[in-house]
């Protein structure tokens, strides 16, 4: 894995395989914590606190997992590699 301080920007496919990975992650959380709420109003409450909570500290590790992915992160780097061939290019032309 390579590793630089111009990775800052992910990708299209980075941040859709992101979404993706996510919705199967909370989706299944919201299935299995179903399983375990009897089917009642209040229980449709409880599915929902439970699921609240149990999203945003999955959420937050799935996060931190992807922030150490470094696969797709480049869009930084190429940004600061095509202004660096334009100011070259400019340069160029004013030595001539």
């Amino acid at each position: 894995m390579i590793k630089s301080k111009y990775f800052k920007k992910d990708s299209p496919t980075r941040s859709i395989l992101k979404a993706i990975s996510w919705r199967v992650i909370a989706s299944a959380t919201t299935f299995v914590i179903s399983l375990a709420v009897l089917k009642k109003w209040e229980a449709a409450t409880a599915i929902a606190s439970v699921d609240v909570v149990a999203k945003l500290i999955l959420y937050y590790f799935h996060e931190r997992l992807w922030t150490n992915i470094y696969w797709g992160k480049y869009w930084s780097k190429k940004a600061w590699r095509k202004k660096y061939r334009k100011m070259h290019r400019q340069l160029e032309k004013i030595k001539k």
